[in-house]
């Protein structure tokens, strides 16, 4: 048997059919990702770039979708002023002199595509010749909360300090509207730079609608600031999907990773990876680590009996961090949740992650534990899920979650034909 006799004898497994129903599961067939997505960037044959971004915006500037932009080095936002970006509007990013588009405190970013008309960051490269991490990315520096020892932090990556500060108190901030935008082959190494990085944005700024595709570093960084956050895609990133640290406060509604076992960073990579708080630069305040809520997430590697042991665990909760996850399915990897050493007791753990009314398919234990005398008992956090007996192919579990043009992460069986944990 391929999944631990633990996890099966642990709990009373029921059939949805018995005298205790089980709670109805959504199929979550993620219609929102048609009509704007590209699962297949690298075959896409966008035009030359026609005009050449200057590496400072220091005033109100607007982007037209009838020019293709070419972005080279750092080009910073700054002195307050607005990019504006029109829908449907292409910016091809240098991947020779790796581009970055920094949007310093006090200026904002408005790009705001539509189903019809996305806006696209994507490689300067040709079709099938881009690579992950061809580029830098997209980095929002706010000035809303976050639980650091000064209450503010310096961006990540080599740039000017002059431009690098990021955090503050003011929680309702609006920095940025990003709609319908995909960001194509991100996160160059050498930058550091992840695909996009929200740094202490406000709850008015507005993130919806967002692929972001083969990124060579994280897809998604949230440190600090507060904002509920919906639609997001993150397409075969080398390392995390979604990394949430600094005291994060908000919800992740509607979000997709689709991980591959041979595409992960030899430190671990997961398609989820929340941090209470940095543990480089401290914390002002035990009560105020990162808490997010997690609802309508599929998050699937695409292993099978042949890979699956290069896959860890989809979760990663370190320095105390706060997860809850509803209404979810998780898929093809080694473990629901692993937790750090920060946890050190198992009513901690109990605080610390919750999940209910989601499935999962996975080949190990369930869940990891640093402190292995608290491991007993640790499962108990899996209650109220149902799951499948033995591991499943990707294959065999969903249907078309390979498709090159929209990969479809429906249960071939209904979720309520699965054991249950009670």
């Amino acid at each position: 048997m391929i999944k631990r006799c633990s996890l099966v004898t642990a709990f009373t497994l029921l059939f949805f059919s018995m005298t205790i129903s089980a709670q109805d599961f959504s199929d979550n067939p993620n219609n929102w990702t048609k009509g704007w997505t590209n699962f297949s960037p690298n075959k896409t044959d966008y035009p030359e770039a026609d005009e050449k971004l200057p590496n400072v915006i220091a005033h109100n500037t607007y982007l037209r979708n009838d020019v293709v932009y070419f972005m080279s080095g750092d080009v910073y936002v700054t002195n307050g002023a607005t990019l504006t970006i029109q829908e449907g509007t292409v910016i091809r990013c240098d991947h020779i002199n790796p581009a970055n588009l920094i949007v310093t405190q006090g200026a904002k970013l408005i790009a705001a595509g539509t189903k019809a008309y996305p806006i696209v960051f994507t490689s300067n490269k040709a079709p099938k010749s881009r690579n992950s991490g061809d580029w830098g990315g997209i980095i929002i520096a706010g000035a809303g909360k976050t639980n650091t020892v000064s209450g503010n932090g310096t961006i990540k990556g080599n740039f000017n300090p002059q431009y690098s500060l990021y955090g503050g108190n003011q929680s309702y901030e609006e920095t940025t509207i990003l709609r319908y935008v995909r960001i194509e082959y991100p996160g160059n190494a050498s930058k550091g730079t992840d695909g996009l990085s929200l740094y202490s944005i406000g709850s008015e700024s507005l993130i919806d609608h967002i692929m972001i595709s083969y990124s060579g570093q994280d897809s998604y960084s949230f440190q600090g600031g507060k904002n509920n956050i919906q639609h997001l895609i993150s397409l075969k990133a080398y390392e995390d999907d979604y990394q949430v640290s600094e005291g994060f406060k908000g919800n992740l509604n509607n979000i997709l990773a689709i991980r591959h076992p041979y595409i992960t960073s030899p430190a671990g990579s997961h398609a989820i990876e929340v941090d209470g708080y940095n543990n480089k630069s401290g914390y002002v305040d035990p009560s105020n680590v990162t808490d997010v809520t997690i609802t309508n997430a599929t998050l699937v590697n695409l292993s099978d009996k042949s890979n699956y042991q290069h896959t860890g665990s989809a979760v990663f909760s370190a320095n105390s961090a706060l997860t809850y996850i509803h209404n979810s399915k998780i898929s093809g990897f080694s473990d629901v949740v692993k937790f750090d050493k920060s946890y050190t007791s198992l009513p901690m753990i109990q605080k610390a992650f919750m999940m209910d009314n989601s499935f999962f398919n996975i080949h190990s234990e369930g869940v990891q534990v640093a402190h292995k005398l608290i491991k007993e008992g640790s499962l108990d956090i899996l209650k109220y899920n149902r799951f499948t007996k033995d591991f499943i192919d990707v294959a065999d579990l969903f249907e078309n979650p390979k498709d090159n043009l929209m990969p479809k992460f429906k249960l071939k069986q209904s979720m309520n034909t699965y054991m249950v944990m009670q």
